[in-house]
């Protein structure tokens, strides 16, 4: 233990008082003798550095809690790896450092539930390089991740929508075609069709505000 909190920067205290508050996992233990990996090492300066950028314990507590119990990479990847998609690993820190204080367990309990992000030991891994450069665009030009991801949930049954009328259009009418072959022609529909319902609804007079 000693050992540990050295390489930490902290002291065998506070080691255990994260202990009792279960912020880091219980040692692997043989009789009587605890052993400590890099896993205990890098929760620890997870921890350091998230209090560095002013979040509390109970947070810190919360977002652990929520990383022990998410999906883990394998989970996610069993439902099929992305074929266009690269995703992003990132430690806890990193994670923090690109939502600029927006990392709360509530949003990344949400992001876990997407399918978003995973965990793969003391790594997050964020599924799409695209969708993360988005958010991070988004939270730069302030809008709140928790909006964000609502979009995410909402553009998802769209997308889905989508999805399902090309399959099945092209399928119906061409049953040996190799619909993944004709994936950018679906693209290409759905940006075209977006870029047009951008310029109608960017058009259109802004609505009054009630009272007005």
């Amino acid at each position: 233990m000693t050992e540990l909190a050295e390489k930490a920067g902290i002291t065998v205290r506070t080691l255990r008082f994260y202990r009792e508050r279960k912020l880091i996992p219980p040692p692997r233990r043989e009789g009587r003798i605890a052993w400590y990996d890099e896993h205990h090492l890098a929760r620890l300066r997870t921890i350091t550095a998230l209090l560095e950028r002013g979040h509390t314990l109970n947070a810190i507590a919360d977002l652990t809690d929520a990383f022990d119990n998410g999906r883990e990479i394998g989970d996610l990847l069993g439902l099929g790896e992305p074929t266009e998609e690269t995703p992003v690993r990132l430690t806890p820190q990193e994670l923090a450092d690109r939502f600029e204080g927006e990392v709360t367990p509530e949003n990344f309990a949400t992001a876990l539930e997407l399918g978003y992000l995973a965990t793969d030991g003391e790594e997050i891994v964020h599924i799409s390089r695209r969708l993360l450069d988005v958010s991070v665009a988004l939270i730069q030009e302030g809008v709140p991740l928790a909006a964000i991801l609502e979009t995410g949930r909402r553009v998802r049954t769209h997308a889905e929508d989508l999805s399902d009328l090309f399959v099945t259009t092209v399928r119906a009418h061409t049953p040996d075609v190799d619909v993944d072959r004709l994936r950018p022609l679906a693209k290409a529909v759905v940006e075209a069709e977006l870029s047009m319902a951008m310029d109608r609804r960017l058009h259109q007079p802004r609505s009054s505000p009630p009272g007005a």
